[in-house]
């Protein structure tokens, strides 16, 4: 977030946080004489911002919906304006329960998983590169976790019969592996082994020959393991339960596992950026969104959003996040990590 230069502007601005947000999402203002003589006032563009605290030395406002411009104003007459990152909705009526995934060219898949036991109408939707949303995969119940191989094939998973299925350009699926217990998070490695979180504390490890290992056991979860390589090479893993401290896990290459970072909230969908930073969506101190992780494990609020399930890097530098109906393309310049 930067500051539009006014040298008669009264605010003096010390810190803003986070660097982006969606609508629901909050965005913290620290400094001097924020709040003049009256009550502060906000709008994104011509939209009115709730503000939910507002003094001289802290103003917390929270984005609207239907915003379209980034640019937060406090205030009147524009006498104070910074640019902000934020989250223009591009899919609503979704269901996605992790990531989306984005292939080489830039198309987004993601699913509308229902409730337990629930037949939808569709369970994966495709993006195009015209962010239209369109039915892929009608025949698919309670569909999970999506993973794209290094060929760009499709693959996903259900916690309803414990299945991965491997899904062709033009939706129809067919069985890659079964047998996976409450099968949630999947991921590729660089050789194309194909890595499932069965959420009752196993994390399978299948070969291309489609040989099945049990890679690495964990603390069983209330709801999903969310998997995702690394830089490094090591596999993360995240899964809630019923702590409100829950931790990210790294498991190396001989599948030993150790506590990479502790003090989330709920954490779900992971995703890297080439610089090795982790981001998850979690809660950090009370403040739900995407939590951003450097590799030395020091932790900060990336992006302010309610609900939030999981996120994916495009290769235009924008991240896509999910929350538990919608999409929302935020315009980040980041880098993502290739995936696989």
């Amino acid at each position: 977030m930067a500051l539009r230069k006014n040298p008669e502007s009264r605010p003096q601005i010390s810190e803003v946080s986070p660097p982006a947000a969606i609508p629901g999402g909050e965005f913290r203002i620290r400094g001097k004489g924020l709040a003049g003589a009256e009550r502060p006032t906000a709008r994104f563009g011509e939209l009115s911002a709730p503000v939910v605290i507002g003094s001289d030395s802290l103003v917390i406002v929270r984005v609207p919906e239907g915003v379209s411009r980034g640019e937060l104003v406090l205030g009147k007459d524009q006498d104070t304006a910074w640019t902000c990152d934020i989250g223009i909705q591009i899919a609503e009526g979704m269901h996605p329960v992790s990531n989306p995934v984005i292939d080489k060219l830039g198309n987004i898949y993601t699913t509308f998983s229902g409730s337990a036991g629930q037949k939808t109408a569709v369970s994966i939707y495709k993006l195009d590169q015209s962010l239209v949303a369109k039915p892929l995969v009608t025949d698919l119940m309670n569909a999970t976790a999506l993973a794209l191989d290094a060929q760009g094939t499709l693959y996903c998973s259900s916690r309803h019969d414990g299945m991965v299925y491997q899904v062709s350009s033009s939706g129809n699926t067919s069985t890659y592996v079964e047998g996976m217990g409450v099968a949630t998070g999947i991921v590729f490695d660089r050789e194309d082994n194909l890595f499932v979180g069965d959420r009752s504390g196993t994390v399978f490890k299948i070969s291309r020959e489609r040989q099945i290992y049990v890679f690495a056991t964990l603390e069983a979860s209330i709801a999903a393991y969310h998997l995702a390589f690394g830089p490094d090479g090591y596999l993360y893993v995240s899964g809630p339960t019923t702590s409100s401290f829950d931790a990210v896990h790294r498991i190396d290459k001989d599948g030993h596992v150790e506590t990479f970072y502790r003090g989330l909230g709920r954490p779900q969908g992971m995703a890297f950026d080439v610089q090795g930073n982790l981001y998850v969506a979690a809660s950090l101190s009370g403040r739900r969104g995407v939590v951003r992780i450097s590799p030395d494990r020091n932790a900060e609020l990336f992006l302010s959003g309610p609900a939030i399930v999981g996120l994916a890097f495009s290769p235009s530098k924008s991240v896509i996040v999910a929350t538990n109906n919608s999409l929302f393309k935020v315009d980040a310049r980041i880098e993502g990590w290739p995936v696989p």
